[in-house]
């Protein structure tokens, strides 16, 4: 594979050759920043980890060159962090025995110029070497405009592929605002409290943003927790971490269908439920 950028990278833990590599991934994880996979995309971390036919792939699409940063790495230049970030990237894909990474090395603001095509041109390549069946992205209700950039590329990369080379299944993962708020039957609910001890290790590979002014190891588990709890509210729960989805597999399965229209379906379909509520208990007494 050649992609746009001449230091972009791809990383085989185990020394495999990248074409077998690539063959073997089943569920493949498309993030924007370093750390966003261990932190959205446990669950497919997780059912890869001890597996012999499961095997994960991760793709990073940002340097992290313009990571937050405070304490011992608070004088880092933007450089020496996106070096150091690419680093912890490799390590945290060592220690969760990924089948391969990729790191497409393109700045934040390249990212966010979408009408290049550079990325998405990235992206097909690596569809095309791996096939998943399952992929890891972020929800296109996300706040964060990286994130947002990535998920509609990675959903413009897919419909480029054919049919029977899609996914089976395309998952919107919460990061930059959680997806408590849709309604129940239209979130999925993935079970992350396997392994808590190699979530914990995966998130902590990332020191540069733990120690440096962002706590994501305990923010994650905060919100995996309150997660599980907070799911249904007369039932005991029934695991003890959950990380919500957004199912975006009709977008891939159906070309037809209007990305927009779909995803604020969502939102009406939340303010109605709202309106709901509000028309059943207020009174109004004036």
């Amino acid at each position: 594979m050649k992609f746009f950028k001449p230091d972009a990278s791809v990383f085989i833990p185990d020394g495999r050759p990248a074409d077998e590599a690539f063959r073997r991934i089943t569920h493949l994880g498309i993030g924007a920043h370093q750390d966003d996979l261990e932190i959205m995309a446990f669950h497919g971390i997780e059912k890869c980890y001890n597996s012999r036919d499961l095997w994960f792939g991760a793709v990073t699409c940002t340097n992290g060159g313009g990571s937050p940063r405070a304490g011992e790495y608070a004088s880092y230049t933007d450089e020496a962090m996106a070096a150091l970030r690419r680093r912890e990237q490799e390590k945290a894909a060592i220690l969760g025995n990924y089948g391969a990474l990729v790191q497409l090395n393109y700045a934040s603001a390249e990212i966010k110029d979408v009408a290049t095509g550079r990325l998405r041109s990235d992206l097909v390549q690596v569809l095309k070497a791996a096939r998943p069946e399952v992929l890891y992205t972020h929800n296109p209700a996300d706040k964060h405009d990286t994130h947002l950039a990535v998920v509609f590329t990675v959903l413009a990369a897919l419909r480029e592929l054919p049919a029977a080379e899609r996914p089976k299944t395309v998952y919107g993962c919460e990061v930059w605002r959680g997806l408590d708020w849709m309604d129940d039957g239209d979130k999925v609910p993935l079970d992350v409290g396997k392994r808590e001890n190699l979530s914990m290790a995966l998130i902590g590979v990332y020191d540069s943003q733990v120690e440096g002014g962002k706590r994501y190891d305990l923010a994650t588990l905060g919100r995996r927790r309150a997660n599980a709890s907070y799911f249904q509210s007369h039932a005991t729960d029934e695991v003890e971490q959950l990380w919500f989805a957004m199912d975006l597999t009709p977008l891939v399965a159906d070309d037809k269908i209007d990305v927009a229209g779909f995803v604020l379906g969502h939102v009406d379909k939340f303010r109605a439920s709202v309106e709901e509520k509000i028309k059943k208990y207020w009174v109004d007494k004036r």
